[in-house]
């Protein structure tokens, strides 16, 4: 049994005792001005959330910004509910208990009920990729301390909540320190933020040629053929080839044009493989024969079935979750992603900034972690060293030791 070692109010709290129901929602308003609200377990939108969601949008952040955020603020006031504190009462105590519970907990969206669902953590046969941990990723808990940091950092400026914000600050170390770095000094490793956690330094991996053959292959429609082949051949993310319209395919360009993430909804060109727009021009093809002709300014990608509806991430996931099932993969759509930034870059014929431009990274150093070598080519490098006869060491020829200098050294008479 884990429990608080510090002290204080709270100080006793047992955390793997501690049951967080839950309760209430984050749900889509539609507004402009405020389009996800986070709402209690009574169901009335919980008020400082929605000031703070006001204030994230009016900074430039997007809609899809604002449903994270909320996400990470509804788990954070199921546990205020769960230990009885109000928001502008939560302490460290608080924050370093919350920490502690996500450690300890399972993610409910991580729950597999099939009796055939892989062990968490699993690597897969066919792709190497471990199956996803049952509780909360590193990445996922920081993100969650840095959403609830912002939120009382708006709060403590407003007046309208605690004097001092409850979460530690971020080491003042971190952050862009090393952007006037002297090259002729080495770097200096910096302490992480209290509660702040490990993140593993994970490499792109690309899913292998025949895994994409044996995906490719149970494709049931055009649409999806379409689409996969996109996702492939352009390195789009899926929100950003789901939010296409019929107008931003523009095959005679060999280019489509996608709003990308964090830059308001404003969309750049993307280049896609011409057996994509092959495959696009048939799924059209089908549409129309099917009496529904999307104006250029509609959704690109339609359900299969009536009454026809724009597509979600969610179907497109399930799509691909049914393939995964019937070959025994467990890829994603991003890894398609992943899968193209290697390919660009083993191609000696395309630079490291052309490779940054096609995935849309505004810096460099990012793209620059596809130039690390793929776990699987250095171990079939390394196995091929093993047969290798080893090489002998040359005799040395030409000169000895002095005898004198050997008594020097060794006081040998």
């Amino acid at each position: 049994m884990m429990q608080s070692d510090v002290d204080g109010e709270g100080g006793g709290r047992s955390v793997a005792e501690l049951v967080v129901v839950r309760s209430g929602a984050v749900r889509s308003t539609g507004a402009a001005d405020l389009p996800w609200v986070v709402i209690d377990g009574a169901g009335v939108a919980i008020e400082p959330v929605s000031e703070f969601l006001r204030e994230l949008l009016a900074c430039g952040n997007g809609a899809s910004s604002c449903r994270s955020y909320g996400y990470d603020l509804l788990r954070w006031f199921r546990f205020l509910a769960a230990v009885e504190v109000p928001w502008d009462r939560a302490q460290r105590d608080e924050v370093r208990d919350f920490v502690l519970w996500l450690r300890t907990s399972d993610n409910p969206a991580r729950v597999r009920t099939r009796p055939d669902a892989p062990s968490p953590g699993s690597i897969n046969a066919r792709t190497g990729k471990p199956s996803l941990s049952a509780g909360y990723a590193p990445a996922t808990i920081n993100h969650a301390l840095s959403v609830v940091a912002a939120f009382y950092a708006f709060h403590v400026r407003t007046g309208k909540g605690p004097i001092v914000s409850p979460v530690p600050p971020q080491s003042r170390r971190g952050g862009r320190v090393h952007a006037h770095h002297n090259p002729t000094e080495p770097f200096r490793l910096h302490k992480r933020g209290s509660y702040r956690q490990k993140q593993p330094d994970l490499p792109p991996r690309a899913v292998p040629d025949d895994v994409l053959d044996d995906t490719f292959s149970r494709l049931e429609c055009n649409r999806d053929r379409a689409m996969f082949s996109m996702f492939l051949s352009s390195g789009a993310r899926a929100s950003e080839l789901l939010g296409m319209s019929v107008g931003d395919a523009c095959p005679g360009e060999g280019r489509i044009y996608v709003a990308t993430k964090g830059l308001g909804g404003m969309k750049q060109a993307c280049p896609a493989a011409p057996e994509a727009f092959t495959w696009l021009a048939l799924y059209l093809g089908e549409l129309a024969g099917e009496g529904h002709r999307p104006e250029p300014d509609e959704p690109l990608w339609w359900t299969r079935r009536n009454p026809l509806r724009p597509l979600t991430y969610t179907a497109v996931r399930a799509v691909l979750r049914r393939i995964n099932d019937s070959i025994g993969a467990n890829i994603t759509l991003h890894d398609l992603r992943h899968t193209l930034g290697l390919r660009l870059i083993a191609d000696p014929q395309v630079t490291l900034v052309d490779v940054q431009q096609v995935l849309r990274h505004r810096q460099v150093t990012t793209t620059g972690r596809y130039l690390r070598p793929r776990v699987d080519e250095v171990i079939a490098r390394v196995h091929e060293h093993y047969p290798r006869p080893r090489p002998r060491p040359r005799p040395l020829a030409g000169w000895t030791y002095d005898e004198q200098d050997l008594s020097d050294v060794f006081g040998v008479d």
